[in-house]
């Protein structure tokens, strides 16, 4: 009869391996080595993380790759609260399991150190997640928040572009980056204190776009769409084309060049797009947090499962006293990636207090 685990340690003991593989990662400022018992699953994350190959210094995270049969266990998980209900999770007093109901991959961490178990060769996306999440629980406890936002940086300076769902925050940030800026982040990103402001950190993943992104920006095009899906596509009306909701993965290196994907900045300022088509014209102005509350929830993100002070819903108070006085543009009217560009640049390009830049 096997033993029904106590903690996570007894969960990690039951699936130990030799972790014979390593890949040693540098997250903007956290080493992070994972190690693995398949060479097959280091070599796809090596590629995955191209951007990001450790220095050589000593590891300030350390996650073990489990590849094998999901464990046997029979725990009495609780189904994440979501609405979808992809994930369930146990909490131990040496740290949390989480078992992902599809794919059935268990993601071990907290004091019993970190570990994902199962059939990991078969689901790298989830397993860059869960590596991810680690990244970013480091973030969190030094004090930044989770925002739903893009980002976007050139030389020091970076940008959070927000908005709801569709509203063109991955969009944007390519078409800045036309023009010379470096991609910081897809749709999540952690802003957080530092010693000279806000930091605007990014999370290591390729961003994913509709078609009628890829098909508007002459850098996507030619790599992320075929011959036969660019005709395909040109011959809608741009109303149906940005009804279209098919993902592509955008690889950064081969559609802008190596060294344009980066994980750090500071804070220059926030991006709020409210704009919608057929708003007429582009109606950009500069406020704040305080004077504009209403435009949190387009930014705010919950906390889920895989972050150790989470799942909990995000709290207005802790984004607004951490935002401060941080300038917040916001962007109403009509939709007008061309000009939001160019008006992000001239932010991005000045020296001293950005709200001249819409004076």
């Amino acid at each position: 009869m096997v033993r029904m685990p106590s903690s996570c340690r007894d969960v990690v003991a039951a699936c130990r391996v030799p972790l014979a593989c390593a890949l040693d990662l540098l997250l903007a400022d956290v080493r992070v080595r994972v190690r693995s018992n398949s060479r097959e699953l280091v070599e796809a994350l090596a590629g995955r993380y191209r951007e990001f190959a450790g220095d050589g210094g000593p590891a300030d995270v350390e996650i073990a790759l489990i590849e094998a049969a999901p464990p046997a266990h029979s725990l009495p998980f609780r189904v994440r609260d979501d609405g979808v209900g992809k994930e369930e999770f146990l909490d131990f007093p040496d740290g949390r399991v989480v078992r992902k109901r599809r794919t059935g991959l268990w993601i071990v961490f907290g004091a019993a150190g970190d570990h994902i178990i199962g059939p990991c060769r078969r689901n790298l996306d989830q397993v860059a997640n869960c590596i991810n999440a680690r990244f970013m629980d480091r973030q969190l406890r030094a004090g930044a928040r989770l925002f739903h936002a893009a980002g976007v940086a050139l030389g020091t300076s970076g940008l959070a572009i927000a908005g709801f769902a569709g509203a063109g925050k991955s969009t944007l940030a390519l078409e800045i980056m036309r023009h010379g800026a470096d991609f910081v982040s897809n749709d999540r990103v952690l802003v957080g204190p530092g010693a000279g402001g806000l930091l605007l950190t990014g999370i290591p993943r390729q961003p994913r776009v509709n078609p009628g992104t890829a098909l508007a920006n002459d850098r996507l095009a030619p790599v992320v769409l075929s011959e036969a899906e660019r005709a395909v596509y040109s011959r809608l009306h741009p109303d149906e084309l940005w009804q279209v909701e098919r993902k592509y993965d955008v690889p950064i290196a081969e559609c802008f060049g190596p060294g344009r994907f980066r994980l750090r900045a500071g804070l220059r300022a926030l991006v709020v797009l409210g704009w919608r088509p057929g708003g007429g014209d582009m109606r950009p102005a500069w406020t704040d947090i305080g004077s504009r509350p209403e435009l949190a929830p387009a930014f705010m993100k919950d906390l889920g499962v895989f972050f150790e002070s989470g799942p909990r819903p995000a709290r207005a108070e802790e984004y607004h006293a951490l935002l401060g006085r941080c300038p917040v543009l916001a962007i109403d009217g009509g939709v007008d990636f061309a000009g939001a560009a160019s008006l992000c640049l001239d932010l991005l390009r000045m020296p001293d207090d950005p709200c001249r830049a819409c004076a």
